[in-house]
């Protein structure tokens, strides 16, 4: 029981917690001038108006690596890249550059046999292909050296999935459970999912009777609607579901049917379609749309960085995205143009680690700026980093790289996503992330949190420093941005970290400045860094 309403508690954060709906278009806004902890793109605009030679000089290409994007939603159809020396649809690849029909960017995860939306984690293929190399072992003992480490570390890994699979069948059993108490007092009510419907409900057991007591009073104070939390519970099923069902596939055996490549071959390139929408765009969308949505046109929100063009680069599917695509996507990004590439993405485990890395020293090698989530587990990067990361195996790091936490529109100890990952050598800086209204595919939009959204706001501020300043190089723009963030000066809600609080143990969130959780120690503000920049001229 205890599962499941602790379950339960995460969906219903983000509509429970809401207290007041957020400013529209917060992220574009900024904190001296509308009191709100936007990037400050509004007001750049504003700057960069007051000078008679700021002007637009290029149109900045920058590559989205996701799930997809709707290259036909109303509030992105003019902003999205086109590859002007690719014919339409004729199944050649006229400008040779490897890809056929590459006219919006291209898919790696694609093929002859149709496009891959979930896959397994990381972890699950690693799992996998041990089973298969040990699969004939049956005696651990003539094992030495290097063989034997390899195998030990094997079973350690294996023994984590073991575990992580267990827990991740038991979290869909339990939103199972509270699925089937939320179609029991639909039936009760004619169907109608309301709050009289949760009053009449007479519960059955502790875990309902629990969740009445939740539900009833955030309905009533109104943080809450019925259709919200049934379509919570929906989206919940919808991850958990082909989680544990891809993590129990042969997910090797599944992508070379699909896509068509061989997936033990790391320096394999030309593999793919150009399918960009892909079969679930709704991450990919939202994260173009924060960057570059069309402004000015009166419709859904105001993109973040004018005079952008959208290049949509699929490579993260529902899972963990692969080392080879993510490698590739780079590659393909900074050939053909973008100068920012955004990733909201990450996982835990990089077996192909340096394949990526190659590809990271390539677009730093072509003044290409790299943008990346932070990640939503509340963990300190510093403790436990995630990938795609800056840090080389071979040692060194890459200074074309933003990592970016995410936070909040209001100031106050909960400024930082309850979720976000953290470092205070690790993390750059923190983006808007919380409550992000943009586009989702089929012309509609939503509010999402996460560092996928924080990841964006940046990139989008990139584009604007890069569009009306192409004098600076990568690592400049990256410079700028870090010294003019806008510092903050109490203390914040550290993200996954709670003391013990009195006689009773109670639990209390713990306290640190911003700058003991990110290098930079504030917040993002491309109109700082406008200011800046035009005080050096």
């Amino acid at each position: 029981m205890k599962n499941i309403l602790l379950l339960v508690s995460v969906f219903f954060t983000t509509s429970v917690f809401a207290q007041k709906k957020n400013p529209d278009n917060w992220q574009t806004l900024d904190p001296k001038k509308d009191k709100v902890y936007g990037v400050g793109s509004e007001e750049a605009y504003k700057t960069l108006a007051t000078s008679t030679s700021k002007k637009m000089t290029k149109t900045t290409i920058v590559a989205v690596i996701d799930s997809g994007v709707d290259p036909n939603h109303e509030d992105l159809k003019d902003v999205i890249w086109i590859n002007e020396d690719e014919i339409p649809d004729n199944g050649k690849d006229d400008d040779n550059n490897g890809y056929i029909d590459d006219v919006n960017g291209w898919s790696f995860l694609g093929g002859k046999n149709g496009d891959i939306n979930h896959e397994a984690t990381e972890l699950a293929r690693i799992v996998q292909k041990g089973k298969k190399k040990y699969q004939d072992l049956t005696d651990e003992s003539k094992l030495s050296g290097d063989e034997l480490k390899d195998y030990q570390e094997y079973k350690k890994l294996r023994e984590k999935f073991t575990t992580d699979l267990k827990n991740q069948e038991k979290q869909l059993e339990s939103v199972h459970a509270v699925d089937a108490y939320l179609q029991k007092v639909k039936k009760q009510n004619n169907g109608i999912l309301n709050k009289e419907a949760f009053k009449k409900y007479v519960p059955e057991g502790d875990m309902e009777t629990q969740l009445n007591k939740a539900i009833i009073p955030a309905i009533s104070l109104g943080l809450v609607k019925p259709e919200e939390i049934e379509e919570q519970v929906k989206e919940g099923l919808e991850q958990l579901e082909p989680m544990v069902k891809y993590n129990k596939l042969d997910s090797d055996s599944l992508r070379t049917y699909m896509v068509g490549d061989d997936v033990n071959n790391s320096s394999e390139k030309y593999y793919g379609n150009n399918h960009v929408q892909g079969p679930d765009a709704r991450h990919g969308t939202h994260v173009a749309g924060i960057i570059a949505a069309s402004r000015g046109n009166k419709i859904g929100i105001e993109g973040i960085a004018n005079n952008v063009k959208i290049m949509i680069l699929r490579a993260v599917p529902n899972g963990d995205e692969r080392d080879k695509d993510v490698a590739n996507a780079i590659y393909y990004a900074v050939d053909n143009g973008a100068t920012v590439i955004n990733m909201s993405f990450g996982k835990y485990y990089s077996p192909d680690k340096k394949l990526v890395d190659e590809a990271v020293k390539y677009a730093q090698s072509k003044d290409v700026l790299l943008i990346h989530a932070a990640g939503n587990e509340a963990k300190n990067n510093d403790v436990e980093l995630s990938y795609p990361s800056r840090e080389f195996l071979g040692g060194g790091m890459a200074t074309n790289w933003i990592q970016v936490g995410a936070s909040a529109y209001k100031k106050g100890e909960m400024i930082i996503g309850s979720f976000s990952n953290y470092g205070q050598t690790k993390v750059d800086l923190f983006a808007p992330g919380v409550d992000v209204y943009a586009p989702v595919p089929g012309s509609k939009y939503e509010s999402l949190s996460g560092t996928s959204m924080a990841s964006p706001s940046t990139a989008g501020v990139a584009a604007i420093i890069r569009t009306y300043f192409p004098e600076l190089k990568a690592e400049e723009v990256k410079d700028v941005m870090m010294k003019t963030v806008v510092p903050y000066s109490g203390k914040v809600n550290v993200p996954g970290l709670k003391k013990p609080k009195g006689l009773r143990k109670k639990m209390k969130p713990v306290k640190k400045k911003v700058s003991e959780i990110c290098i930079s120690g504030g917040f993002v503000n491309v109109n700082n860094a406008v200011i800046e920049l035009m005080k050096r001229k």
